[in-house]
Order: C-alpha cells, then sequence, then structure tokens
C-alpha cells in the first residue's frame, strides 16, 4: 500500500497536552539526577565484539534495543539482542524513579514527545547510539532449524552497536534482492518466526497506520501501511518477551502481558462477516491464518482486518509473586498465542524495567530485589492508566489533525470504504465507520452501510473545536 500524504494548515497541539494533563519539562531535582549519573559505565561482562545494529524509525533517538543475528554451527541461529540497560541509571528510591511513575511511559505527539526519562539519559548516556560503549542486558536465544528456542540466557553487558539503522533503509537493501547478512538473517528469521506465530493461532494486524507529521509550515496527515521489515524485528521483541514469560512463571514472580482468547461466538461472528466479505476460511485454518492472508490495502480486506481487531480486547498487565499474589491461571496473550512480557523498551515503558531485574535475578538464581517486588502490586495500575492516555493522545491528534483539515468542507462528497456497520437502536441511527480514500480519514458515517463496499459519503460535521467529524451516505 503506499503512502497518503495529505497537507493541513497550522495545528495546536497543545490543547491535548492541557486537556490530558501531560507533564512538561522535568523539575530540576530530577534533571540533576539524571546528569549525575548520565558519565557512569556500569559494570557488566565485555560484548564490544559482537557488531550489534539497532534499527528505528527514521530520527529516533531513544535506542532501546540492539541486536546482532548469527548462524549456529551444525544449523539453527542465535539472537542476540542487547536492550538498553536503564535500571542501572535509576536508583531505587530517587527523583528519576519517582518521576517515571508520574510519567509511566513516553507520551508521542506530533510536535514533541513527553520522554519517561530526561533526555540526557532516554537520548543520550543510556540510548544505544552506535561506535560508543553503552550499557545493557543482552538476552541471548538460541533456535533449532525450525525456529524452536532452544535455550536461553541473559547478563548485564558493555557493548557496542556498529550502526545505527532504519526501517526504510534496511527494507529497501531487503528489496534490492543482495542484502547483507545481518539484515537477510532478519528477513529469514523474521519469516519462521511468522509461521510459527500462526501455527500457535497468534494473531497479526497489519493495519496501516494513522500518523501526523511536520511539513514545512505545516502538518500532513499520513496513511503508513507497516514495512516488512517492521513485522520482522517485532518478531524479535516478542521472541524476547515470550522467553522472559517463560522465565517469571518458572520463578513465581513476574510482570506478563496477558490478553484473553478470541471468544468461540466472537470467532463464529468473524467467521460470518469473511463469508459477507468474500475473504476464504478454509476448513481448520485459525483466526491469524485467515488474518495474514488478508490484503489491507482492498476495502473488504480493510473491513475484515477491521472486524478481526474486536477480537483483540482486555489486554491487561498482570503482576504474580510476593504481595501480587499467585501466578495467574490463564497467563497467555490471546494475540500473541503464548504467555509473553514486556522487556524491550525500559526507555519508554515503566514496566519494563523492572520485569527485565525480575529475569535477571531469577536467571542468575537470586533474590528479586526488593523494590522490584514492592513496586509489582501497583504497577499494573500505573500502566493501564497511562496507556489510556497515551492511547488518547495519539487518537486525539489524529481527531484534531482530521477536523483541521477538513473544516470548511462541509457539505462535499468522498469516495470511502465500509469499515464496520451497527444496525439502528432505539435513538441510534444506523451507521458505521469509513474510510476515505482521499484525504486518510476515518470517521462515523449515518446510513445503511454496505460493509466492505465502497459508497460516496457527504461530509455533515467538521468542528476543530470538538475535534469531530462526522459523515452521512449520499
Amino acid at each position: 500500500m503506499p503512502i497518503t500524504r495529505i497537507w493541513a494548515p497550522q495545528i495546536d497541539f497543545s490543547v491535548l497536552r492541557r486537556e490530558l494533563r501531560l507533564p512538561g519539562d522535568f523539575p530540576a531535582e530530577v534533571t540533576a539526577e539524571a546528569e549525575s549519573v548520565a558519565g557512569q559505565l556500569p559494570a557488566g561482562a565485555d560484548r564490544t565484539d559482537v557488531p550489534f545494529v539497532t534499527i528505528d524509525p527514521a530520527g529516533s533517538q531513544d535506542l532501546d534495543q540492539a541486536m546482532h543475528l548469527s548462524r549456529r554451527d551444525g544449523g539453527g541461529y542465535r539472537v542476540r539482542y542487547a536492550i538498553a540497560d536503564v535500571a542501572s541509571f535509576v536508583r531505587p528510591g530517587g527523583a528519576v524513579e519517582a518521576e517515571s511513575w508520574v510519567r509511566g511511559q513516553t507520551i508521542y505527539l506530533p510536535d514533541g514527545r513527553i520522554p519517561l526519562h530526561p533526555p540526557v539519559l532516554s537520548e543520550g548516556a543510556v540510548s544505544l547510539f552506535p561506535d560508543v560503549d553503552r550499557a545493557a542486558v543482552v538476552w541471548t536465544l538460541d533456535l533449532a532449524a525450525d525456529g524452536t528456542t532452544t535455550a536461553v540466557s541473559l547478563e548485564r553487558a558493555r557493548i557496542r552497536s556498529r550502526a545505527k539503522l532504519d526501517y526504510p533503509s534496511v527494507q529497501r537493501e531487503l528489496d534490492g534482492g543482495n542484502p547483507s547478512e545481518p539484515v537477510a538473517l532478519l528477513a529469514e528469521i523474521g519469516a519462521l518466526l511468522s509461521g510459527r506465530a500462526a501455527e500457535r493461532g497468534a494473531v497479526n494486524l497489519p493495519l496501516p497506520a494513522q500518523e501526523v507529521e511536520r511539513d514545512g509550515n505545516g502538518w500532513r496527515l499520513v496513511l503508513r501501511a507497516p514495512l516488512p521489515v517492521e513485522e520482522h524485528n517485532a518478531q524479535i521483541s516478542l521472541l524476547t518477551g515470550m522467553a522472559a514469560a517463560r522465565i517469571m512463571l518458572d520463578g513465581g514472580t513476574g510482570l506478563l502481558r496477558t490478553m484473553p482468547g478470541p471468544a468461540p461466538e466472537a470467532v463464529e461472528g468473524l467467521r460470518v462477516a469473511a463469508g459477507s466479505l468474500g475473504v476464504s476460511w478454509p476448513d481448520g485454518a485459525s483466526v491469524g491464518a485467515v488474518v495474514a492472508s488478508v490484503d489491507p490495502g482492498t476495502p473488504r480486506g480493510a473491513a475484515f482486518l477491521d472486524q478481526a481487531a474486536e477480537l483483540l480486547r482486555g489486554a491487561a498487565y498482570t503482576a504474580f509473586g510476593g504481595a501480587a499474589g499467585p501466578a495467574p491461571r490463564d497467563a497467555g496473550h490471546g494475540g500473541v498465542g503464548a504467555a509473553y512480557a514486556h522487556v524491550t523498551a525500559p526507555l519508554r515503558r515503566l514496566a519494563d524495567r523492572y520485569a527485565t531485574e525480575i529475569c535477571l535475578a531469577l536467571h542468575e538464581n537470586r533474590p528479586v530485589p526488593r523494590w522490584v517486588l514492592d513496586a509489582l502490586p501497583q504497577l499494573p495500575r500505573q500502566m493501564t492508566a497511562t496507556d489510556r492516555i497515551a492511547g488518547a493522545a495519539d487518537r486525539g491528534a489524529i481527531d484534531l489533525a482530521e477536523a483541521v483539515l477538513l473544516h470548511g468542507r462541509v457539505g462535499e462528497c468522498f469516495d470511502a470504504a465500509v469499515l464496520d456497520r451497527q444496525e439502528a437502536s432505539g435513538k441510534r441511527p444506523a451507521g458505521g465507520t469509513v474510510a476515505l480514500d482521499d484525504p486518510a480519514v476515518r470517521a462515523r458515517c449515518v446510513g445503511d452501510l454496505p460493509l466492505g463496499e465502497r459508497i460516496r459519503v457527504r461530509l455533515t460535521a467538521a468542528d476543530p473545536a470538538t475535534r469531530t467529524v462526522r459523515f452521512e451516505r449520499a
């Protein structure tokens, strides 16, 4: 799917910062404490001989992960995944730790980030930039030729990344047909792990993302389809997260990312929708396999994926061990198809710092630090609250851009695809959600809507003050 860019005039996103009460600059004592530790390099094994590289969105400065992929003698692969060692720079009970609990996670707005940690750490001393020594927690995961994990280890280490790569350039190298071995192995291992994910019932939704970008003196509303290399990269993170969950479950202490599996009646409803949309669902095929076969660039494919997204509800953080209580009876994540934990983005997510410390302690057969155990019962509530704020910021920015973009065009008609539909109920008229072809807008539409079909819609409201956009069937 091509990238669609639509230009919009100046947009004031500060209203979202005020409305969501997002934090501003770091307090002076937090910055001072961060600066006092920024020059240190914590002790750890010397792994600077391993030629790690980072792969992130272009322009990223908070680099959490670096990887090195290699073939093993006798077959299979070795995945080394270095994660920024944030905990070594955050003193338990200190000002940086306290402020990180206020923030919970990095919030992204088009006009700037609200970082979890002071930039002197998150974009400086802890970020895994190339050609400098950095502190990391290095996961080493050995895979058999079929992608089965055969061994897992982790350690604190000193690393030195060799290159700061970005998704578009890596994808171009893959598309060129003669990629360097690290890039070629990423695609090879990523495809292998994706296949295993489908076999275990994982559901991956390759939905295009709406984003708002700077464009000179204005902004662009962008509909961006994920690149294949992004999925390959995500599989390495998922592999690590599943290994972390297994360590925690075996050790009786942890913080998992959980989600109930799709309910049978919901799957049957999706199967009915597949039939009406002309999506093939062979006998015995899993939801994940059917989803993977769909082209999100077609109206019917996009509508089917929108319906499939309804299966992935109820994500939560689940803590166990000590005062947090016993391990959950159902520890799995319905989207991953296995038990899973967040450990690969500690610069951007509070929970990852604590989950990583649990894994290190359990792997080394030592007690989990008291500061981690004391925090466990509170982490799910804090992460859930900041997840809501992050989601509201993201959706609010898109809604505002859409309303500004369409302001003054009320009454005009547009081509659109119907993503979902609802029957009339009580005082609510029949309607649903439509996705415009141009500009790249998703919004509520009133009328009798044929699921997965293209229709003409008329803009009836575009109000930047309320961030509201509405259509009716033309």
